[in-house]
């Protein structure tokens, strides 16, 4: 599968410094993966302007070849800025793994790791790769959390931490060693400056007449019951039917109604009003949200209205055979909300499969990219499509027999 060329920010001794990347592609029959760069260096710049200002001018660099090329030079400083997913602070390894190991501490770590790997692959650092070969803990980090719980679990978990606090050092020199950034036409650099700040003012809010009379106009929609507590009944519709369950988030994580990584579903909207007046008042991981009980006092007298919003609602049902047939036959709405729900699902229950699988580094992630976030400067995925459509229901059914059906 051809792969795009993607922005990336490597925070390092110097700061925060911007490049590309060019994830694993094969051509020829063969595969390959680099980075904007040379034999001797990796290119990297303090700001995104510098970098577009390079990209526009270079000709002599290891990205050149690569198909998507061509393409490069017309993106726009706002495009070559890299995602907050394409972000790798290196040099905070040893603040992060001071926390515990949880699926956050775990997957940024993962995803670290992992793009610390590819350089050093691509750019032959013994290095580097001595010391992620030195606590058999950095091979097991796109696992999640598993292999660290339990005594075993913190034996290898320490023993990685005390080789960070050890010889991090050694990686980071490394990396600092073949990090150069090169001059870029000061035409280039103007022009590209220039276009971040035509995007600034465009952003800035405009004055309207109702503001300079100090009398700027109220939104008269008043927030229904739902918005007021901060939870939102949501819809899940499978190859069985329409399921309705519950969902708000705390402190940015989801929580749905449920316990112990299972959620409580039901086939209709009065069912699932029926049961929170009754059995569902409490026992599960909603009870724990500040407003729970308003829902439960109109549940009790009969006054609860589920309605679903068009946004909480999830179709699971029909993708995995979309996918197969390949991007144009996906809606790319229907497969960001299933994707959505996946996500926050296995986060929820403690469960990184899907983050696992729906990653830029796989293969069903990349697809998945490239359908909900379109960009006419990608190369197009090819076709065959039947393992990703086969990871995808896989991922489906993980989030259906988590299913308590009342």
């Amino acid at each position: 599968m051809a792969s795009d060329i993607v922005p990336i920010q490597l925070s390092l001794t110097e700061g925060d410094l911007v490049t590309l990347w060019a994830p694993r592609w094969r051509e020829d029959g063969e595969e390959w993966e680099a980075f904007l760069g040379d034999d001797d260096s990796l290119f990297a710049f303090p700001e995104v302007p510098q970098l577009a200002a390079f990209v526009r001018t270079a000709t002599e660099h290891d990205l050149v070849d690569h198909p998507a090329w061509p393409l490069v030079p017309d993106l726009t400083v706002q495009e070559l800025t890299p995602d907050d997913t394409q972000r790798y602070d290196i040099v905070g390894v040893p603040e992060l793994v001071a926390e515990d190991p949880d699926t956050w501490t775990v997957g940024e770590l993962a995803e670290i790791t992992e793009m610390i790997r590819s350089i050093a692959d691509v750019c032959e650092l013994d290095a580097v790769t001595d010391v992620l070969g030195s606590a058999p803990a950095f091979g097991l980090l796109r696992q999640g959390t598993l292999p660290f719980a339990g005594r075993e679990g913190q034996r290898l978990w320490t023993q990685m931490v005390e080789t960070i606090a050890e010889r991090w050092d050694e990686v980071i020199d490394a990396l600092d060693d073949i990090v150069e950034t090169p001059e870029v036409d000061p035409a280039a650099l103007a022009a590209a400056e220039k276009e971040v700040l035509v995007v600034e003012d465009t952003d800035e809010p405009t004055v309207t007449e109702a503001d300079e009379d100090g009398t700027a106009e109220e939104d008269d929609e008043e927030p229904g019951f739902w918005e007021e507590v901060g939870i939102d009944p949501i819809r899940i519709t499978t190859r069985e039917g329409d399921h309705y369950t519950l969902r708000c988030y705390l402190d940015d994580k989801a929580v749905f109604l449920g316990s112990d990584g299972r959620i409580d579903v039901f086939r209709s909207e009065r069912a699932l009003a029926r049961w929170l007046g009754e059995d569902g008042a409490a026992g599960h991981d909603l009870a724990a949200a500040s407003t729970w009980p308003e829902i439960v006092e109109r549940a009790g007298v009969g006054e609860l209205d589920v309605r679903v919003d068009d946004l909480n609602a999830y179709t699971l049902t029909g993708l995995a055979d979309d996918l197969a047939e390949g991007p144009l036959g996906v809606d790319p709405s229907q497969l960001e909300l299933a994707t959505e729900l996946m996500l926050d699902v296995g986060d929820w229950a403690g469960d990184d499969e899907a983050r696992r699988g729906l990653a830029e580094s796989q293969a069903l992630g990349w697809l998945v990219n490239y359908i909900t976030k379109p960009d006419p400067t990608r190369l197009a995925p090819s076709p065959p499509f039947d393992a990703e459509s086969a990871r995808f229901r896989e991922l489906v059914e993980d989030v259906t027999n988590r299913f308590r059906t009342h």
